[in-house]
């Protein structure tokens, strides 16, 4: 199963595109404390349309305790700082990908906990200052997915 983790989301409509994404690929969406809103919130249950019952979402208190509950393969920080492409590395199933919250990324102090293979970035024009998360996961999703010759998650 791949892990989609969400740290620190401020953008409810984001969030619920996301939990379809994960209902519509079986991919697990992690989200990290603090939330920029109350996930029963309607913008969440409008964007996310009827797949809440059918996507895996789990809320954690930090990024701490969810690499402890998910035990990854590996994780990758989704960065536009990041020194290696979306699609150079070989993924696996039980792989995370670690994204930031819309207004400021992830911060340097998480970012730092990964070495430069753990850093990606998905290319765009230069000038551009970077992608909306729910279109950003979704690529990334869809890149490791595809790399598992979409088996079932």
């Amino acid at each position: 199963m791949l892990h989609l983790i969400l740290y620190e989301p401020e953008i409810p409509q984001n969030t619920g595109a996301l939990i379809r994404l994960s209902a519509n690929t079986g991919a697990w969406l992690h989200l990290i404390e603090p939330l920029g809103f109350d996930l029963s919130e309607k913008r969440v249950r409008r964007a996310g349309l009827d797949y809440h019952e059918l996507a895996r979402v789990s809320v954690h208190p930090s990024l701490e305790a969810c690499i402890e509950a998910i035990s990854p393969h590996a994780v990758y920080a989704m960065t536009t700082r990041g020194a290696r492409l979306y699609t150079e590395p070989r993924f696996v199933p039980d792989d995370a990908f670690l994204f930031g919250p819309e207004s400021r990324g992830l911060p340097d102090e998480v970012l730092e906990r990964f070495d430069s293979a753990h850093r990606l970035r998905l290319p765009m024009k230069p000038g551009a200052r970077s992608l909306n998360l729910a279109n950003a996961v979704s690529v990334m999703a869809y890149e490791a997915w595809r790399q598992l010759d979409f088996a079932p998650l």
